[in-house]
């Protein structure tokens, strides 16, 4: 446990952590829905520190250790008919959290790396903070655009009740939910699900889960169509999607790429909506070459 504490406007915290050498190239992990720091592999992280990266990683707001949103989270009916509560907070309030980190950090420039909701923050500091944004990996996400990027029905069934009343119940209901997601190329690894839902039970919520993934649902509903916004990222980008999603489909990983102008739109046959065992090698070494491409501007 190395948890460290930044302000982040009022009393509020941001949790974070880093691994690696703070004099190296600055790089920002940022989860999914649901999803605190330790949802990244240790496999992936310890490989992006062997490629000479500082790697950062936080926990969103209402996951992990971070000062949880106080505003009342919306019904399921209101998530359904897709209207957001407007005293909630948005993505842009999420990169602002992430920012904050950085300049606890006296970090100027960082690469961006999210997965899923992640990828939308990622998205969103690559567009209103291009001063900050090195590079922009956007990992199985999407613009917002009420067309593309939507989950199966299959996958609406199981989330539309995130809640669990114990320890037992979270963990078994994770692991359901992520063996629904995997891919069927790369097949999750379950002794390691099961172990990062008892670790982010113990770090989070417990039983105010469930409100806490209500509103992190409506900060992605209130930021609404982001596909304009987009285009003024100008990192080198690339959007990484599986073939097998079924939460945030395919399209919506195609529609990424094609609103930032330049970015590449690398699809992985087989992966589904989970950073597996068998393709973090991967994703990894886009992610490096994505960097090595910034880096070569910059030299420029």
């Amino acid at each position: 446990m190395n948890d460290q504490f930044c302000r982040a406007g009022g009393d509020r915290e941001v949790c974070y952590r880093t691994d690696g050498d703070p004099s190296a190239a600055s790089l920002l992990l940022i989860a999914g829905l649901t999803l605190d720091l330790t949802s990244w592999p240790q496999d992936m992280i310890d490989s992006l520190v062997a490629q000479g990266f500082y790697v950062i990683r936080f926990d969103n707001r209402d996951v992990g250790r971070t000062s949880p949103a106080t505003t009342p989270p919306p019904g399921l009916l209101r998530r359904a008919l897709r209207r957001h509560r407007r005293d909630g907070y948005d993505l842009a309030d999420m990169a602002g959290d992430a920012i904050a980190v950085l300049d606890h950090l006296g970090v100027e420039r960082a690469h961006l790396v999210g997965m899923s909701m992640g990828g939308m923050i990622a998205q969103t500091i690559a567009s209103r903070y291009p001063d900050r944004t090195a590079s922009l990996t956007s990992i199985f996400s999407t613009t917002g655009a009420k067309g593309v990027g939507q989950p199966a029905v299959s996958t609406q069934l199981r989330l539309a009740n995130p809640g669990a009343r114990n320890r037992a119940k979270f963990i078994g209901k994770h692991v359901k939910l992520m063996g629904h997601l995997a891919g069927t190329g790369y097949p999750t690894d379950k002794a390691g699900t099961a172990e990062y839902a008892a670790r982010a039970w113990d770090r989070g919520l417990r039983e105010a889960a469930g409100e806490g993934v209500a509103r992190q649902v409506n900060a992605i509903l209130k930021s609404g169509d982001r596909t304009a916004e987009l285009r003024n990222v100008t990192a080198p980008t690339i959007v990484i999607h599986g073939d097998r999603d079924l939460i945030v489909a395919p399209n919506g990983g195609a529609a990424t790429a094609a609103a930032i102008h330049g970015a590449r739109h690398v699809t992985i046959a087989g992966m589904g909506h989970d950073i597996a065992p068998g393709v973090i090698g991967r994703i990894v070494d886009l992610i490096v070459r994505n960097a090595a491409e910034s880096a070569a501007g910059v030299a420029k």
